[in-house]
C-alpha cells in the first residue's frame, strides 16, 4: 500500500478547553481531547503517540522529526531534546538512516510535495530541479545562517530532488501554507489556490509514488505567538486540505496525519507541551502494530 503522510507541526493532545485550546473552537479532525472527546473519524482512527521518548524537558522539533523522518529514537540517540533544525548529530542519523534513503535503496519511489525557493535549495546545496530567474536573493550574512530542516535532510539523503516553486505554479507541489497567501504577501508570484485545488495538485504528484510527504507549520508559529486567531485559522486551512486530500484518496493509498510534538493545543504557553501528539489513519491500521512514540510512526510508514 501506498503512504501519504501529511505532518503538521505542533499539535498535540490536550484539553477540551476552547479558552485555551483553538483545536475545541471547531471541529476539525485533529480536535482530538485528553479526555477521549472529539471529532469522529469517518473511514478512519486515532493512535496517541509519545512524544517525550521517556526524557525529561520539553520535545523538540529538530530531534522528533528526525526520530519521525529515520524511525529511530533520535532524541534517546543523541542524549537531548535538539530544537529548530537538526544539528551535526541529527543530520548524521539522517544522512544514514533517513527513510526516504531506505525506501529508494528498496527499490521504492518516495517525493516531498512542498515547494521552496530555488535560491534557498541551491544555498543549502539541497538537489532541486533547475528553473529560471530566482525568486529571492539571499545575501551572504543569511546563507551562512541556513540550515536545512529535517525533512528537507531527508529526502536529499534519499537523493530526491525537491520541488521548487516553478513547480508549484505549474500546480506539481503545494506551498508552506496551502494556499500560497503567506508567499503572496511576502511579494512573491505565486498562484493562489484554495485547500481543495492544493489537494488536487498534491495528488497529482503523489501519482505513482510509494510514498508522499507535505509539511504544514503555521499552527506551530501560533502556539509559540499565543495567537488563538492565526491558530484557528491555520488550522481551519489545514483541515480543509486534509478533507479534501481524504476525499481525493485512491484506494491503493494509506493517508496519515500526525505531528511531532505539542504546542498550538495550549496558548497558556508559548512552548511546547510534553502532550502526546495525534495519529490518525485513514483507512485504520489492521494488523499493524499500533505506535507508541514518535519514531514508531516512522517504523509504520517503512512497514
Amino acid at each position: 500500500m501506498r503512504v501519504a503522510l501529511l505532518f503538521v507541526d505542533g499539535v498535540g493532545v490536550g484539553l477540551p478547553n476552547p479558552d485555551v485550546n483553538p483545536l475545541a473552537r471547531r471541529e476539525f479532525l485533529l480536535s482530538q481531547f485528553e479526555d477521549g472527546s472529539g471529532t469522529a473519524l469517518p473511514g478512519g482512527e486515532l493512535s496517541l503517540v509519545d512524544a517525550t521518548f521517556g526524557m525529561a524537558g520539553r520535545p523538540q522539533s529538530a530531534s522528533n522529526q528526525t526520530a519521525l523522518l529515520t524511525g529511530l529514537p533520535a532524541p534517546l540517540l543523541v542524549g537531548r531534546h535538539v530544537l529548530g533544525y537538526p544539528d551535526a548529530s541529527l543530520r548524521a542519523l539522517l544522512e544514514k538512516h533517513s527513510l526516504v534513503k531506505r525506501l529508494v535503496e528498496s527499490g521504492r519511489t518516495a517525493t516531498f510535495a512542498n515547494a521552496y525557493p530555488a535560491a534557498y535549495l541551491a544555498a543549502l546545496g539541497l538537489p532541486h530541479a533547475e528553473g529560471g530567474p530566482p525568486d529571492v536573493t539571499l545575501p551572504p550574512s543569511a546563507r551562512r545562517r541556513l540550515r536545512p530542516s529535517a525533512s528537507t535532510a531527508a529526502f536529499a539523503a534519499g537523493g530526491v530532488p525537491l520541488r521548487t516553486l516553478d513547480a508549484l505554479r505549474r500546480g506539481e507541489a503545494v506551498a508552506h501554507d496551502v494556499t500560497g497567501a503567506r508567499g503572496l504577501a511576502r511579494g512573491l508570484s505565486l498562484p493562489l489556490r484554495t485547500p481543495s485545488e492544493a489537494a488536487a495538485a498534491f495528488w497529482r504528484v503523489a501519482a505513482g509514488m510509494d510514498f508522499t510527504l507535505f509539511e504544514h507549520f503555521a499552527a506551530d508559529e501560533a502556539g509559540h505567538d499565543q495567537d488563538a486567531q492565526a491558530a484557528v485559522e491555520a488550522l481551519s486551512t489545514f483541515d480543509a486540505f486534509v478533507r479534501a486530500v481524504l476525499a481525493g484518496r485512491p484506494a491503493d493509498t494509506r493517508v496519515l496525519v500526525t505531528s511531532d510534538h505539542g504546542n498550538v493545543e495550549d496558548l497558556r504557553t508559548r512552548n511546547h507541551t510534553r502532550a502526546p501528539v495525534p495519529l490518525l489513519a485513514f483507512p485504520p491500521l489492521e494488523g499493524e502494530s499500533r505506535p507508541r512514540t514518535v519514531a514508531d510512526v516512522g517504523q509504520l510508514l517503512l512497514a
